[in-house]
């Protein structure tokens, strides 16, 4: 039985017919607070047990636990109760609050964005958390956005529909729907060779650690441990461990791509819409209006890249309204694929016949570059044993052994990378678009489009005036809002901004004979 039942009350603007969320949302927040009392109260039980014994334990958290689901589906009535919400022709509303009374109001105009997400619990149940935003990097932040959790699949579906299929509704031009793409379960392989996997790794021996500790077990899993490599080197106890924590990571990593991405599928539909679809057990839709689309950005982690893969991310407006929006994943339009099919959907994302990011010649930057990249880089490597040896000279001969391989293992490797940091450099023109890019750790190509140019900014330090150098950064209201060409010949850069955009930097070169 649905629950999105209509208030019916009159309203002199014409705006509609006030709406109730879903009335199961109560059943949802009883359901997830039992998982939380249930989670919490067994590690309180094993500790009650000693001091109390096993009935008086029992009785205590039952009791607590019983306590706590009641009051949170309660409050969660009352939330349901007090919250109202209506779509009319000029404005989205939400009225929400007992004693304090909010009403947020969102012009049906400036709304950008209506995501669909829907964790495990509302999947079964058929219910769905709608995200309304207007795509403004603003202080309010939250008040541009109407979140309703839950409604229907369908009161969802049909939300995103009106919201944003106004182009179409006022008469543009009729644009060309399908599928852009879709998973192909060989992208798992690309999941371990990211940052992400040690990463997880070394999360799970802290998870372990910290579970044990919960118990009273650290000691006793230290022990055991400790106990399994008798008579090892302790140099082959930390090579087998961290074998072992990497091991953990890419299982992880594999576990976590395949809940984020399974199901995938980009899609443009009417009214100049691109929707994302994607998620094993949390499904997310996420849809981009194309007339916010500046441009997309090709982005190489350094171990997808060694893999040849490669994400495309989208660089439009609107797509970090709050702090917590600008941490998410919410601009990815392909997760790590082929090169050769990211360079593919983002033509077609871009309606371009080959990827701006591919197409564009960049001009390499002068050898002073490589050579700031090669002192940053000795810089940071000679760091560590610049603080090791004098530790090592008051301490320990083994401080001084460790400097001298860390030394011996990071200089090759500090050079490699500012090589390839340098290799990377690069700005030129495609068309209607600016293309630049940089990076090693993690290398992006971004292309631009020049109409999307709100500004250039070009900076130049003392050590980059004594080189030539200079730093032209294209500002645009999309994206991270600022795009940088590095370390340019001052006079290319310079070209490269004036041809940009027409006019743009005119008044302020100075061009010779």
């Amino acid at each position: 039985m649905s629950g999105d039942t209509r208030v019916r009350a009159p309203d002199a603007a014409g705006e509609g017919e006030w709406q109730k969320l879903d009335r199961r949302t109560v059943l949802v927040a009883a359901l997830l607070m039992g998982g939380i009392a249930f989670s919490g109260g067994v590690p309180t039980t094993l500790a009650l047990v000693g001091p109390f014994g096993l009935p008086a334990a029992l009785a205590w958290v039952l009791g607590g636990a019983v306590l706590f689901i009641v009051g949170s589906a309660f409050l969660e009535y009352l939330r349901w109760r007090h919250t109202k919400y209506r779509i009319g022709p000029e404005r989205a509303e939400l009225r929400t609050g007992l004693v304090l009374v909010k009403r947020r109001s969102l012009a049906r105009e400036r709304i950008r964005t209506v995501d669909l997400t829907a964790h495990p619990l509302l999947r079964v149940l058929g219910l769905v958390k709608v995200r309304i935003g207007t795509g403004e990097h603003s202080a309010a932040g939250a008040d541009s956005i109407i979140q309703l959790t839950p409604v229907t699949r369908q009161e969802g579906d049909r939300l995103r529909r009106e919201l944003l299929t106004r182009a179409a509704r006022e008469g543009t031009e009729e644009n060309t729907v399908g599928r852009l793409a879709t998973f192909d379960p060989a992208w798992i392989r690309y999941a371990p060779m990211s940052f992400g996997a040690p990463l997880l790794g070394l999360a799970a021996g802290g998870a372990v650690m910290q579970g044990s500790e919960w118990f009273g077990m650290q000691l006793s899993v230290i022990h055991w441990v400790g106990g399994l490599f008798t008579g090892v080197a302790v140099l082959w106890m930390v090579v087998v461990l961290a074998a072992v924590l990497l091991v953990a990571g890419v299982v992880g990593a594999l576990g976590l791509f395949v809940e984020m991405w399974w199901g995938y599928r980009l899609d443009r539909e009417p009214g100049g819409t691109l929707r994302v679809q994607r998620g094993l057990f949390t499904s997310r839709s996420i849809s981009i209006e194309e007339r916010r689309l500046r441009g997309v950005e090709l982005v190489e982690p350094l171990g997808i890249r060694l893999s040849r893969a490669a994400r495309v991310d989208a660089v439009a407006t609107g797509l970090a309204e709050t702090e917590t929006d600008q941490k998410t994943d919410r601009k990815t339009l392909v997760p790590a694929v082929p090169k050769e099919v990211a360079d593919a959907v983002a033509a077609k994302v871009l309606r371009e016949p080959v990827a701006p990011t591919s197409a564009a010649r960049l001009r390499a930057h002068p050898k002073a570059a490589r050579g700031r990249r090669l002192r940053w880089s000795l810089e940071a490597v000679l760091l560590v044993p610049a603080v090791l040896v004098p530790l090592g000279v008051l301490l320990t001969d083994v401080l001084l052994w460790v400097a001298l391989a860390f030394a011996v293992v990071m200089l090759p490797v500090g050079v490699l990378l500012a090589e390839d940091a340098y290799r990377a450099l690069g700005h030129g023109l495609s068309g209607n678009y600016l293309v630049v890019r940089s990076g090693t750790v993690r290398r992006a190509t971004v292309a631009l489009r020049r109409d999307g140019v709100i500004g250039f900014t070009v900076k130049q330090s003392v050590f980059q005036r004594r080189a030539g150098l200079v730093t032209v950064t294209a500002t645009t209201a999309a994206g991270t809002g600022a795009y940088s060409a590095y370390d340019a010949a001052a006079g290319e850069g310079l070209e490269f901004a004036g041809e940009a955009v027409e006019g743009l930097l005119a008044p302020f070169l100075e061009r010779g004979p």
